[in-house]
């Protein structure tokens, strides 16, 4: 189940004086990329994606946490009934098919049983083409605009010290799949021309 555009943007307001910071302007820019690529897809929902797409780093509202912030937003769109919105706040740290949290980018600022949680939830998760849509649009979303995704990668290398080359590989596989399954430059949709 997931909420509507307009109870997605509501949750994302309410959220945002708690934990002020550009992760909110990231998450708009995230949804307005996943809506624009999954319409350019045709076989995606753009509503879906954009509410996907605002809510994947809604986690982040209770604190600066690294992988605090994946358990963080699970949980609490779990206890709200959306979980599709819950699932994609696990995966969004994850490539498409990881179902461990190895290669994880961030500190791992999380309690043993919250890491055991986050473990057991990436087992069992259906993974789908939304989850894949969410991770490319989290690798290319700035606080407030598109970015090219070796540049973002490249600042996440300088701000975390480390950026795991399968990683890397990873998000320029997602590229390569997306802009085949449009046909045009993911730039081109996404308004940013590279």
């Amino acid at each position: 189940m997931l909420p509507t555009r307009e109870e997605a943007e509501a949750l994302l307001r309410e959220a945002e004086p708690h934990n002020p910071g550009a992760w909110a302007g990231h998450s708009r820019t995230a949804a307005r990329c996943a809506e624009r690529i999954a319409r350019a897809c045709g076989d995606l929902d753009p509503d879906k994606a954009y509410v996907l797409g605002l809510l994947h780093d809604i986690g982040r509202r209770f604190g600066t946490r690294h992988l605090g912030h994946v358990i963080d937003g699970y949980r609490y769109m779990l206890s709200l009934g959306y979980d599709e919105a819950a699932r994609i706040c696990l995966t969004h740290s994850f490539k498409q098919g990881s179902r461990t949290t190895d290669g994880y980018i961030g500190r791992f600022d999380v309690t043993g049983e919250e890491l055991a949680e986050i473990r057991s939830a990436l087992k069992t998760a259906p993974m789908d083409e939304y989850d894949a849509l969410i991770q490319l649009c989290d690798a290319i979303s700035g606080a407030g605009m598109v970015m090219d995704i070796e540049e973002r990668m490249a600042d996440v290398k300088r701000r975390y010290g480390a950026y795991p080359q399968g990683q890397w590989d990873a998000n320029l596989a997602l590229k390569a799949h997306f802009e085949q399954k449009m046909g045009r430059s993911l730039y081109e949709v996404t308004g940013q021309e590279g």
